[in-house]
């Protein structure tokens, strides 16, 4: 959709993806088709927030003790009622969900399992600022009619496909099967994701950094180093990193993709509850990890790759460094040095 051509649409892109690679499964293309139905719908309700009843609380709490928006409720619902009885997955998983989310009775139970984080970045909502969808496709491993949690339990590094939505000035849709990072934006004229960034490549070195400073006395030692640095002016360019946060992990991650950086949100000593930082393993960094190396980049915990973490918990969480290749390398050796 630049320079006034009409990009193809999400479709036919994946078909034509899956003929320069036979291994891959047909059976993507209608994940991928149930997903964005999902997200067209979610979109749809985002756009008229602010007109209708559907902004605020709903005063219950989700899994991680955080305050449920009527939006999160409402994504979550729209998600999990399509993917559940798409006949594409064996089981579900749920960042607002505390257990695992099994297949129906009655609904063929198939061949993929999938997390995933329906509305991203929701303490943004009533403020009209980004928010997104998250989401993490594995292969199924277990055998039985009906899947469990061992299918969710994977390395990040053995996803078949991940990606996220981010619902903006535009709604856009970002994902990878393995063989490159594209971007789709929905045309609502038509009521279809037309191809509108592909390849995106990562900077192998950015500009900017993104992280909440706010936290900068919880941090390791390694980590307030390394941000001392970034604002130190660069011996080659004379200026500093600048500094870009918005609070919502796909708005961050959405630009960082783009134009290159580092997004950051490390471990902290603030709440003995969640000594490992706030980003779930499963939902959020993985899937995101996986979108970083396949445009170039690179995904850290601090101490190695995020797509070796084998998770050992459905709401596991993990510091998480993500971007471009030489910042994030950069991170790794001041945690090295001073931790």
């Amino acid at each position: 959709m630049t320079d006034g051509k009409i990009g193809i649409n999400l479709t036919r892109h994946i078909f034509e993806k899956q003929r320069e690679y036979p291994e891959a499964t047909g059976e993507l293309t209608g994940i991928l088709n149930q997903i964005a139905f999902a997200a067209k719908i979610v979109s749809r309700e985002v756009n008229k927030a602010g007109l209708v009843e559907i902004l605020g609380l709903t005063g219950d709490k989700n899994i991680q003790g955080e305050e449920v928006q009527k939006l999160d409720d409402f994504a979550n619902e729209v998600f999990i009622n399509i993917l559940a009885k798409s006949g594409h997955f064996c089981v579900l998983a749920s960042e607002e969900v505390p257990d695992v989310i099994p297949i129906p009775d009655g609904y063929i139970s198939g061949h993929y399992s999938i997390a995933i984080d329906p509305l991203d970045g929701s303490s943004n909502i009533d403020v009209n600022v980004n928010i997104g969808t998250i989401f993490s496709i594995h292969r199924r491993t277990s055998e039985g009619e009906k899947g469990c949690a061992d299918d969710l339990m994977q390395a990040g590094r053995k996803q078949v496909a991940a990606g996220y939505v981010v619902y903006g000035s535009s709604t856009m849709l970002v994902m990878s099967t393995g063989n490159g990072v594209h971007g789709f934006t929905l045309d609502p004229s038509v009521g279809e994701f037309l191809e509108s960034h592909p390849d995106i490549q990562i900077p192998s070195r950015g500009k900017t950094y993104s992280i909440n400073e706010g936290n900068y006395p919880y941090w390791s030692g390694g980590v307030r180093h390394y941000i001392d640095h970034l604002k130190k002016k660069d011996k080659e360019s004379g200026t500093p990193y600048g500094a870009r946060y918005i609070g919502s992990m796909v708005a961050d991650m959405h630009r960082t993709l783009l134009k290159g950086g580092i997004f950051m949100y490390p471990a902290d000593n603030k709440d003995p509850k969640k000594p490992h930082g706030k980003l779930r393993l499963l939902y959020e960094c993985a899937p995101m990890a996986f979108l970083c190396e396949h445009a170039g980049g690179a995904a850290s915990t601090g101490t190695g790759p995020v797509l070796d973490v084998v998770p050992t918990e459905l709401h596991q969480r993990v510091p998480f460094f993500a971007g471009s290749t030489e910042d994030v390398r950069e991170l790794e050796r001041f945690i090295a040095d001073y931790d």
